[in-house]
């Protein structure tokens, strides 16, 4: 062990036996032994400097090249973990750190750790998560493939902005601190690359003081391959902020189909319609009638899953679907639901008596169609309500 590292321990352990700890570091580390030394002095230099009292825990998810033993002589606390992935590191890390605060950051020495007190300072302003954004503070070059700096990053982000109204401009900094009580009552589940999103999701939708500070990114010192593999963590984040967000991955969709199927419908009823020398008729009529079902399932879905995802801690209480479940019961679905088929049956018994008054013969599809199909997406979606309302209340008896 040199001296320098000798020093670093003992400062370390001093700052252990104190009474109480403001900060925790944690560090994911995956075979990092080029990096993680110097990620672990920078942080605890940091925190010397600014009278920080603090610790720096490495969740180490396996390593084979030696990277344990060199967090240790550096001054670090080093937590096997034994679950791979990104999220399970961090989350492993997190549980057991003693700080007030914790810090966050890839083991790689791409992230600049001098700002720690930056965040600190944050942090004791009022704020529940500070995020660093790369776009602001700047990428260095060779520091992010260009495939992930104009078109990944860009766009994940702008998706979590738009699905969650989220204030952050880079959702997959790996540089950020927050309030430990704050990011457990999150809950947050997952064990990949996605736990980057999550958080910044959770974060948003649970209404905690978020906010940003410009953060440098610089070549990584590593001597091989990152761990993140660009299409298929791109993909693993985009599936959640799509899980994440009924509103649009169901509710948005499916309101869109359905209207469009209604006014195709309603246009088509009465007859063929022209467009220039382009004919709709009834096939355009059953497309109309396939988007109406496709589109109230998918409306459908959007409320099995916001209710769900409400009583499992998910998300938080939305005060908007509390006020329709007053008036929407299952009293109310099962008497719609009932007319629905009682229009339906209708349309089916004047189909019959039209088919009975050509002695059960052949039939002109032209006027035999434009009963039977509106006739069938009545009695679907009356099917459909009575069989939705009953499900609903299910999931409400556990929120009751």
């Amino acid at each position: 062990m040199t001296k320098s590292a000798t020093k670093t321990q003992t400062a370390a352990a001093t700052v252990h036996l104190g009474e109480e700890i403001e900060l925790s570091v944690v560090l994911p580390c995956l075979n990092e032994s080029a990096t993680v030394g110097t990620c672990i002095k920078k942080a605890l230099d940091t925190m010397k400097q600014h009278g920080i009292r603090g610790e720096v825990i490495v969740a180490d998810n396996g390593s084979t090249d030696g990277s344990q033993q060199i967090a240790m002589e550096q001054g670090a606390r080093v937590l096997p973990i034994a679950t791979r992935g990104y999220g399970s590191a961090l989350r492993g890390g997190i549980a057991v750190s003693r700080g007030q605060f914790v810090i966050m950051g890839d083991a790689d020495d791409s992230y600049d750790f001098t700002q720690i007190h930056l965040f600190v300072g944050k942090l004791k302003e009022g704020y529940d998560l500070v995020m660093g954004n790369r776009f602001q503070g700047g990428i260095l070059p060779g520091a992010m493939p260009p495939l992930h700096r104009y078109l990944g990053n860009p766009v994940l982000t702008g998706i979590g902005r738009l699905f969650f109204k989220s204030p952050v401009g880079d959702f997959h900094c790996g540089l950020r601190a927050f309030r430990k009580d704050a990011i457990e009552r999150l809950e947050l589940r997952t064990l990949g690359m996605e736990f980057a999103s999550e958080m910044v999701v959770k974060a948003t939708t649970f209404g905690l003081r978020v906010t940003e500070i410009p953060t440098t990114l610089s070549r990584d010192g590593r001597d091989r391959d990152p761990h993140l593999r660009t299409w298929r963590d791109g993909w693993r984040h985009l599936r959640f902020l799509l899980l994440y967000s009924p509103r649009w991955l169901f509710l948005y969709p499916g309101i869109a189909l359905f209207v469009l199927g209604i006014v195709l419908s309603a246009l088509l009823l009465p007859g063929q319609r022209m467009i220039g020398n382009v004919a709709f008729d009834l096939h355009t009529l059953l497309f109309g009638a396939m988007m109406i079902l496709i589109g109230f399932e998918s409306i459908v879905f959007a409320t099995f899953s916001k209710v769900f995802a409400i009583s499992e801690g998910l998300l938080p209480e939305d005060p908007r679907l509390s006020t329709l479940f007053r008036y929407v019961t299952l009293e109310v679905g099962l008497v719609a639901g009932f007319l629905l088929i009682l229009a339906g049956t209708c349309a089916w018994v004047l189909g019959l008596a039209y088919w009975r008054s050509h002695h059960f013969g052949p039939l002109d599809p032209e006027k035999t169609l434009r009963i039977v199909i509106p006739g069938v997406v009545c009695l679907t979606l009356g099917f459909q309500i009575i069989l939705s309302s009953f499900f609903l209340s299910i999931l409400g008896m556990s929120r009751r």
